[in-house]
Formats: structure tokens, sequence, C-alpha cells
């Protein structure tokens, strides 16, 4: 039986959004499945002593041009939040509860809905009231949304996740896993899609 590819991703990030658009699609080309996870890009960027990409100002301009160009050429819409990047625990703590609870085709739900509400519709999800309309949105409920990402057992579990994510050489998001390779980045399916037709070049 083929292996499952490890999708890595961060709420907050655009290439990631953009990513979980088509990743599904070409697993099933390949009779894969998409197993999820979410993570901070924070602590994969400490670990790596990385700082984000748009924190540099003559690098800032031309990603930001990138997330929208990349956007319209798959054809999706883009509208990235005010303030950008925004911390994303909160969401990805409701998506590892949803996986640990629920299973992954609810976790993947809730990663489409949350990536969607961020870069299609630019709503702040680090901001306790629009996180607690998307779960609305979602079908939970707010308040115990809320208390889900307030509870220290699904901190821990995030933690976890981020310390796999590290442990595993991740540095950067999305992080395509195909058969132990990693691929980073939205642009590297092509590569993707020839490794899962032939095999490893």
């Amino acid at each position: 039986m083929k292996t499952p590819i490890d999708f890595w991703f961060d709420f907050s990030s655009p290439y990631s959004y953009i990513a979980n658009e088509w990743i599904d699609a070409v697993a099933a080309r390949h009779g894969r499945t998409v197993r999820r996870h979410a993570m901070l890009l924070g602590a994969t960027f400490q670990a790596a002593e990385l700082r984000p990409p748009v924190a540099y100002p003559i690098k800032r301009e031309y990603m930001l041009r990138d997330f929208a160009r990349s956007a319209r050429f798959e054809g999706l819409p883009y509208q990235p939040p005010p303030e950008f990047p925004i911390p994303t625990q909160n969401a990805a703590r409701l998506f590892w509860w949803l996986h640990d609870t629920q299973g992954e085709a609810a976790a993947a739900r809730w990663a489409s809905a949350g990536l969607r509400a961020v870069f299609a519709r630019g709503m702040p999800i680090d901001r306790a009231d629009s996180l607690r309309a998307l779960a609305a949105e979602h079908g939970l409920d707010p308040a115990a949304a809320e208390a889900v990402w307030g509870d220290p057992a699904w901190k821990a579990r995030l933690k976890r996740a981020n310390d796999e994510a590290i442990a595993a050489g991740i540095f950067g998001a999305p992080t395509i896993v195909v058969d132990s390779e990693p691929f980073w980045g939205n642009d590297r399916r092509p590569q993707i899609e020839r490794w899962l037709s032939s095999g490893p070049f």
C-alpha cells in the first residue's frame, strides 16, 4: 500500500494556502492520501536560526507580490489579513483537537477553512472574535472552541507537532514529504508530480 503524503503547514503561510488547494488532487491521481500537520513557522525558524522572509525590507515587497501572483496563477482568490504575518497557534490547536478527536478528515476540513479564511477573506484569525466566528461557521461551538485553544493539553499537542517538525528537519511551509523525500514550497509541485509518477530521480 502506498504511503500517505505528509503536508506540513502553518495557517499564516500564503504558500500553504495555495498548496493546500492542489495537494489532495495530486495525491489522488497517484493513489495517495494526504496527512496534514499544523505547525508554527516561528518554532521552526527559531530552530533553524531563520527569520520570516517578509522581515527583510529588501525582500518583503517581492514576497508580497509573489504571494498574490502565485494565487492568481492557480486561479485562487487572495485577500490577506490587514496585518501579516499573524500568530496562528490557536487555529493550529483547534486543528490538532479535531485531528485527535474526530480524525484526519475533520482536521483537513478545518485546515482548508482556516487557510481560506486568512488568505481568501482576509480574516485576522489571531483575534479571538474572528476565530470564534470561523469556528461557528465551521459548525463548532465558539465557546467550546475557545476552551480548546486555551487548554494546556492542546497547547502541548501543538508543541509536540512543532518538535516533530524540527526533528524532521522542516524549516518552512509548506513542506511536502513523499516517501521520506521533503519538498519545500508551493513551487515544488512539478517535482512532486514527477516523483509520484516515476519514482526517485
